[in-house]
């Protein structure tokens, strides 16, 4: 399992970095549009939809959507003059406030989900606040400040996968090591309040070395750091809510596209919190 996980990371981190560096926007729109697809497949198993058909036809409505966004909103139009386009906003502080009721839904779950718990629109509905802001948020931050250097949008990429992926690693060796307090045992027995913990504390030098990088005013280090420990947060947040739908649903693994890793979902489930409401503080904040 281990030689699995190590081969397919050793394949898929270079295809990232190829994409967010090299490819052109509208490529890069695409490429990202097409892993939300595979992302949305796996939802719909997810959301208990059980027929290949009706999965085709939910990943086709992902992407249809992705398309729409595409065709309205061109490269040029993302960010005017320093702000976001409104249909790109909009769907950030969508995304927000999702995330927020996801929070009380975690915190509350099993209570009070019997209404969404087992109806399979709701919990695909729930897939389309999940996968779309995180296609708007990934873009939004590759196209900013495009125009004056196009590494720049790059570099906020690279950051949020730097502090999230930190944030992993440190929780698993640090939950393993001395996790005894079962972070929400309900939706995912495996997570400990200890690992939370070091999973911040491991994040934490990547955004003291992104504050430096990055010459922020004095006065704005408090918000840089503030963000980064936000986006560390959520993305938990996205890693327990994926579980809570997989609970519901039965099962253990979203797919298993990624030998030793599972499906598309269990690799990208705390970025699809972590873009998104990176996405809307950098809108709100730092733009």
């Amino acid at each position: 399992m281990l030689k699995q996980r190590i081969l397919t990371a050793v394949i898929l981190a270079p295809l990232a970095l190829i994409a967010i560096l090299f490819l052109p926007i509208e490529g890069f729109k695409l490429a990202v549009a097409g892993v939300i697809c595979l992302g949305a497949y796996e939802w719909a198993n997810m959301s208990g939809i059980t027929l290949r058909l009706f999965k085709g036809w939910f990943t086709i409505f992902i992407g249809c959507i992705c398309a729409v966004l595409i065709f309205l909103v061109d490269a040029q139009s993302i960010w005017v003059q320093g702000e976001l386009n409104p249909i790109f906003a909009f769907i950030l502080w969508v995304a927000a406030f999702w995330w927020a009721a996801s929070f009380f839904m975690i915190l509350a779950y099993p209570k009070y989900s019997s209404f969404w718990k087992s109806s399979i629109p709701i919990r695909a509905f729930f897939g389309v606040l999940t996968l779309i802001p995180t296609w708007v948020a990934i873009v939004s931050l590759r196209t900013s400040l495009y125009d004056v250097t196009p590494v720049y949008g790059a570099s906020l990429l690279f950051y949020v996968l730097g502090i999230v992926w930190a944030a992993d690693i440190g929780a698993f060796f640090v939950g393993v090591k001395f996790g005894k307090h079962k972070l929400r045992p309900n939706v995912s027995p495996g997570k400990s309040v200890e690992g939370l913990v070091g999973g911040v504390v491991a994040s934490m030098a990547i955004i003291a070395f992104a504050a430096m990088h990055y010459q922020f005013e004095e006065s704005r280090i408090g918000v840089h750091v503030l963000i980064g420990m936000i986006t560390v947060a959520v993305s938990a947040l996205g890693d327990l809510n994926e579980s809570m739908i997989k609970r519901c649903a039965g099962i253990k693994d979203s797919g298993k596209l990624l030998p030793g890793h599972g499906g598309v979902m269990d690799r990208i489930d705390s970025l699809t919190a972590a873009f998104p409401v990176f996405a809307f503080c950098y809108m709100i904040w730092m733009a």
